[in-house]
């Protein structure tokens, strides 16, 4: 399905160019230089601002045709447990210490949103941030150490994939499974289509 605008999706994951291509729409993807630098602040400020920064600096490099609408879409998302944040681990011990923290425990997943139409008058740019919960099982000293002989923590928030090799791991999820992922698409699309921006017809 062809839009009437330009879709740009301001991240570098693989599992969102993953979610957003759900869809069926055309995008492309424009990575972020700057380096995520999380501000002091709640939870959900902290997504906020990381998001709004990414999608900040892709407006400011975007070369837009004379007439062209064009949609930006940027995200972060981070772990939270007990108000600790869990970025990306930064070595296997770091990853090791989340996980341990995280077993048999019931934790935060936030994911900042950016959508700005540049140009566009009133209703842009959105900033919000989209939270859910979820438990894992308790995990056993080898469960963890095969988790993390695997390549799938080192550039995951909380240092797993909800998608992937953890799933055994996952006892529930309360509140948007594509949230935990890594982009809340319906609430995007929620946003969007009360602003007359439609991602599907």
């Amino acid at each position: 399905m062809e839009t009437d605008y330009r879709i740009v999706l301001a991240s570098g994951s693989p599992r969102r160019k993953e979610i957003l291509s759900l869809l069926g729409v055309p995008f492309e993807v424009m990575v972020p230089q700057n380096e995520e630098k999380p501000e002091a602040g709640s939870p959900e400020e902290t997504v906020k601002a990381l998001a709004r920064a990414k999608g900040e600096e892709i407006a400011g490099r975007l070369c837009a045709a004379p007439g062209e609408r064009t949609l930006i879409i940027s995200a972060d998302t981070m772990v939270f447990l007990d108000g600790e944040a869990f970025g990306k681990p930064k070595d296997k011990e770091d990853a090791r210490r989340m996980l341990e923290a995280l077993s048999g425990r019931t934790h935060q997943v936030l994911t900042g949103v950016y959508l700005d139409m540049p140009g566009e008058e009133g209703d842009f740019p959105v900033n919000f941030a989209e939270e859910s919960e979820v438990s894992f099982q308790t995990l056993e000293d080898s469960e963890l150490s095969w988790y993390l002989s695997t390549p799938e923590p080192w550039d995951k928030a909380g240092a797993y994939a909800v998608q992937g090799l953890f799933a055994p791991f996952i006892r529930g999820i309360r509140g948007d499974f594509y949230n935990v992922m890594g982009l809340p698409l319906s609430e995007i699309c929620r946003r969007l289509k009360e602003r007359k921006v439609r991602l599907i017809m």
